[in-house]
């Protein structure tokens, strides 16, 4: 038996239960069985909780991040749009060791300190566009096994700490699909949600590029946001048309749609190109299509990644390119006050969860 966090239905934080009787999982042919060292807080993670993916719900994640909502359709409630599956242990971020291998893999990845690639194909045929995410469609991070297909969890050779490693899979791949997808490169790139876990991965991805990065946050982060590597840093209520003109950005990455969404592409150029993955302030947003099509605008949603996203986020870990920002750890049992934390929005980076021992 091991510890874990099983979600039982959607809802508050009540449908989170801290259990230590949850049976360790067996590894199947083709999978690992790893010791989980640590597992990141996610936006997926309280979205699924709650049903937020759901078309019932209209509203900002922080309205029923707590509390859950008084409405949800079972029906499309997941990454998936298909039923979830309870219980369910969630935890998309995965950093841990490899205590044992299934039929037809190697024993020589017993005692490698891994990643999981949070969006697996291997369960899909490696079809594209379909989404199969660990802690949504199967169990995740949140216990100390987990189980996971060996082509997709790397070995990580760095010197950072679990924690940090933990910090990955989700916000990073998220950030990193956006760039790639856009296709960004020295440009100038207005960056939504920056002081979040996806949006200060994607300050540091971009700059990666050779962008030049405006980012939107919290004033009060602004010198946070500034270390990650942003080259200037608005409020996030700011008057973007008047602050930056109209036509002044090549490429916009968003987190937070919401009210505000109409400016993004007022401020975008002439065939400029947009990326969202994430609505946290509210999924409903009004478009001018004149502006879409006189602009000769792009716009593109990103969930599903392509093979080299992940990967290619493996070699930046290993030749030092990024680096993330670990704002507290706290204990797996504390999952609740974590994700209030989390929705409270007043750290930087990313909150970790570590399971008791870490498997190794």
């Amino acid at each position: 038996m091991m510890h874990a966090v099983v979600l039982t239905g959607h809802g508050g934080l009540e449908k989170l239960e801290y259990r230590t009787d949850v049976p360790t999982p067996q590894p199947k042919p083709g999978e690992l069985l790893i010791g989980t060292a640590a597992a990141g807080v996610n936006n997926t993670d309280i979205n699924t909780r709650i049903g937020w993916y759901s078309k019932a719900i209209n509203e900002a994640t922080n309205t029923g991040g707590s509390d859950g909502f008084e409405t949800v359709n079972e029906d499309d409630a997941s990454w998936s749009g298909k039923p979830m599956s309870f219980p369910r242990i969630q935890g998309a971020d995965v950093c841990g060791y490899v205590v044992a291998v299934g039929e037809g893999v190697s024993r020589e990845r017993i005692g490698q300190r891994v990643l999981v690639r949070n969006m697996l194909r291997t369960y899909v045929d490696y079809s594209p566009y379909e989404c199969w995410t660990i802690g949504s469609e199967c169990d995740g991070g949140f216990a100390q096994f987990t189980v996971a297909p060996t082509l997709e969890t790397h070995p990580v050779d760095c010197d950072w700490t679990d924690a940090e490693l933990a910090s990955i899979p989700c916000a990073y791949s998220t950030a990193e699909n956006m760039l790639h997808r856009a296709r960004v490169g020295t440009e100038r790139v207005l960056i939504t949600g920056a002081s979040g876990g996806v949006g200060s991965a994607a300050v540091q991805l971009a700059k990666r590029r050779g962008a030049t990065v405006i980012a939107l946050s919290s004033i009060a982060k602004k010198a946070e946001v500034l270390a990650l590597g942003a080259d200037q840093v608005l409020d996030r209520k700011a008057d973007l048309i008047a602050e930056l003109g109209t036509g002044s950005i090549d490429v916009v990455i968003d987190l937070v749609a919401g009210e505000h969404w109409p400016s993004f592409l007022e401020v975008l150029r002439r065939g400029g190109r947009y990326a969202t993955a994430g609505a946290i302030a509210g999924p409903i947003c009004q478009i001018d299509v004149r502006t879409l099509y006189l602009k000769d605008l792009t716009l593109m949603g990103c969930t599903f990644q392509e093979d080299e996203v992940f990967a290619n986020l493996i070699s930046y870990i290993e030749a030092g390119e990024i680096r993330p920002v670990v704002a507290k750890i706290y204990p797996l049992r504390d999952i609740a006050q974590a994700q209030d934390d989390f929705l409270a929005k007043k750290h930087t980076g990313k909150l970790v969860l570590i399971p008791p021992g870490d498997g190794s």
